[in-house]
């Protein structure tokens, strides 16, 4: 394949991604979570393509923050840890052994995860209006003592999801790494070109139904939305995001949901994301289904707290690790 060729393919199937990416959060809500709760439900285009729009021609607000140009640009760079990782996927750029690894992949998920605790430590706002006044209610702190803002609050809880929610996802990345022997995304298709699918095995199995829940997790859906709570005003330092920074808030979540089914065909079934093969479906097949299914859960489960959100993680984890070491049998 020459250069021109996979600039080609590598650009092509970016396109492809962005346009069955911008569906996906409509098909989970309308389609399958609507139906379920017997209610209308938002049109399938509303939420990842209507609502950015929406959001793009909306007058931007300066945020306060004491770093308000580097709040605004997080959901930037959170978009573009998404976008790294899928080009990591593709097979035009295995040249690139050490750049193309799980190790890379995790990397990057992580800039994903910690962008959400940053912007709860760097907001100092209500509903973009700043927060002047001092505790001056009998039995508060002291006015000049440092005050708690409802985004840190938020910044707090994703500290504990990442320190703790995000071990299934992880874990299951490594099962395609026990079983090929190889960290390179290269060596664990050119494994499962011999072998066959990962999930087709007993590791495959228990690797995928933990991935599946680190999915969910991630993506901070019901049962595991430890992040939506109502007390930090719908959804923490988000709500603060005006204009076209909320936008690219939804733009992410729906990009981020192709690129995680994205990891799990790469990893899973020797099938990376390639426009110039007919594979390029069963991409696009896995990134509908999975959406389908987590909002089949999560119109059926109740809202965890982390009485029930450790003991799920870490049972979960188990799972994991026993995937891992099934793969060496």
């Amino acid at each position: 394949m020459t250069p021109i060729t996979s600039l080609i393919a590598i650009i092509g199937t970016l396109i492809v991604a962005l346009l069955v990416s911008v569906w996906l959060p409509g098909i989970e809500r309308k389609f399958v979570q609507a139906k379920i709760q017997q209610r209308v439900g938002p049109p399938i285009s509303s939420a990842g393509i209507m609502a950015p729009l929406k959001f793009f021609f909306k007058e931007t607000i300066k945020p306060h923050s004491p770093m308000p140009k580097l709040y605004n640009a997080l959901p930037v760079v959170s978009f573009l840890s998404v976008l790294f990782i899928l080009l990591i996927l593709m097979p035009q750029l295995y040249v690139f052994a050490a750049f193309t690894s799980i190790i890379a992949i995790v990397g990057l998920l992580k800039i994903e995860e910690v962008i959400y605790m940053f912007m709860g430590s760097l907001s100092k706002s209500v509903m973009s209006l700043k927060m002047p006044f001092p505790d001056i209610v009998k039995g508060a702190k002291h006015p000049d003592t440092h005050r708690s803002y409802l985004e840190e609050l938020s910044s707090l809880r994703a500290y504990r999801l990442i320190a703790f929610g995000s071990f299934p996802l992880y874990i299951a990345l490594f099962v395609p790494v026990a079983m090929s022997r190889s960290i390179y995304l290269s060596g664990i298709m050119a494994y499962q070109q011999v072998h066959g699918p990962i999930l087709f095995t007993l590791a495959g199995v228990l690797g995928a139904i933990v991935f599946f829940i680190g999915y969910m997790i991630l993506l901070n859906e019901y049962p595991f939305a430890i992040l939506k709570t109502k007390a930090d005003v719908i959804e923490g330092p988000l709500m603060e995001y005006a204009a076209k920074y909320r936008a690219y808030v939804y733009i992410t979540r729906g990009f981020l949901m192709f690129v995680l089914a994205s990891i799990f065909t790469t990893l899973f079934l020797g099938i990376p994301p390639n426009l110039f093969s007919w594979t390029i479906l069963i991409t696009i097949a896995v990134a509908l289904i999975f959406p389908i299914l987590m909002a089949i859960m999560s119109a059926f489960s109740p809202i965890f707290t982390y009485k029930q959100f450790y003991p799920t993680v870490a049972g979960v984890s188990v799972i994991g690790i026993l995937a891992i070491v099934a793969s060496f049998l």
